[in-house]
């Protein structure tokens, strides 16, 4: 397999759509898409509320749509999923997300509404390591994404089942329907699987990962923001993810995920293999970041990891699916959001610049729009 190639870049936020156009064509973004068919842009929605690091930010959705027009891609669409915890439009709403839509004339479309889109049964060519242990001949993906090029935009931020998320966890949402949990045991095999498919239905597939504000601790939602002004981009998902993970603190290839990815032959995961391009400083750094602990961690590890995983099929079914979903909501939106993270949310509205161009979207929609 060919050298990968991850480009990063310092960014700041009175430069920062230019810089993620230049970043698109540095790391050869035009090259490894075909202009003749629609972009499919996957944005991330970890958590509905606006919380640093924890979603797709309004500019890297901005500059990305910029970036796309600019190389001749104009049939551009967004598509959104819904998971058990979290709300779409809430999310889009709150995360600045419908004024930049608007202005740029991008059709929004969600995974989980019929209208838009079916699921369709689909037999991967691919060798599954475990979704068709699970799903078997029940394995359904949307009809949409067929034919179609494939942009992620996901954030650094470290993951509670994981460790590290990003490009190959933002296919998660897309690829499998609202019932995805039912994965977690074999979340890193998963997620290997979701790249074989992607391989096999989109003919180009490419990641714009967002490093302005960093999430270290236990995300993807309850995290610590980082203000760390680095933003990455490749067509190799494996690559950028280890770059990630290491500017993160971890050594890539003992995240399971991105080691499996790499035995597999799907991308390039040893760092020594891939081809920094940008800013070589950048991409020296260790944030020394940790997940650390939390109790949602804990509940996690006895549902998909622990001794009582045997357990799983009636803890993640209804009616015992409901009263997870209850403590999710409970433990997130009614506790961390109002007694914690709304409040670091707001400070970081008035004391660092990412957080003023947050509002500047809040208070103008988008910055390059009609």
């Amino acid at each position: 397999m060919k050298k990968a190639k991850v480009a990063i870049l310092r960014t700041r936020p009175e430069t920062v759509l230019d810089d993620y156009i230049r970043l698109f064509e540095l790391a050869g973004g035009p090259g490894h898409l075909d202009k003749n068919l629609t972009t499919i842009i996957k944005d991330n929605i970890s958590w509905h509320y606006p919380f640093p690091s924890a979603n797709t930010t309004p500019w890297q959705l901005e500059a990305t749509i910029l970036a796309l027009k600019k190389n001749g891609f104009n049939d551009i669409a967004c598509v959104q999923n819904k998971t058990e915890v979290t709300n779409a439009f809430k999310g889009e709403d709150l995360n600045n997300y419908k004024p930049v839509f608007e202005d740029h004339g991008i059709k929004v479309l969600f995974n989980f509404l019929e209208k838009d889109m079916a699921w369709v049964p689909y037999k991967p060519k691919a060798k599954m390591h475990v979704l068709d242990k699970i799903y078997g001949d029940e394995l359904r993906i949307p009809d949409y994404f067929f034919g179609k090029n494939m942009v992620h935009l996901p954030t650094v931020k470290c993951h509670i089942y994981t460790t590290t998320t990003g490009a190959m966890k933002n296919a998660f949402g897309g690829l499998l329907n609202h019932k995805r949990h039912q994965t977690h045991t074999h979340i890193h095999e998963t997620l290997v699987d979701l790249l074989a498919i992607q391989k096999e239905i989109h003919p180009g597939l490419f990641c714009l990962m967002d490093g302005t504000m960093a999430g270290n601790g236990p995300g993807p939602r309850v995290m610590t923001p980082e203000e760390k002004n680095v933003i990455l981009a490749s067509a190799d998902q494996v690559a950028i993810d280890a770059v990630a993970a290491k500017l993160m603190g971890f050594d890539p290839m003992s995240i399971r995920y991105i080691r499996l990815a790499h035995e597999s032959g799907l991308g390039i995961g040893k760092p020594e293999e891939i081809e920094i391009v940008g800013n070589m400083d950048a991409a020296k750094e260790n944030w020394n970041f940790q997940v650390g602990f939390c109790f949602h961690k804990v509940v996690g590890w006895f549902t998909w990891f622990g001794p009582t995983r045997f357990l799983q099929k009636a803890m993640t079914r209804p009616p015992i699916l409901y009263l997870g979903n209850f403590y999710s909501y409970f433990y997130h939106d009614v506790l961390h959001w109002p007694l914690k993270e709304s409040k670091i949310y707001k400070r970081w509205l008035k004391s660092s610049g990412w957080g003023r161009l947050f509002q500047q979207y809040l208070d103008e929609g988008s910055l390059r729009g009609k």
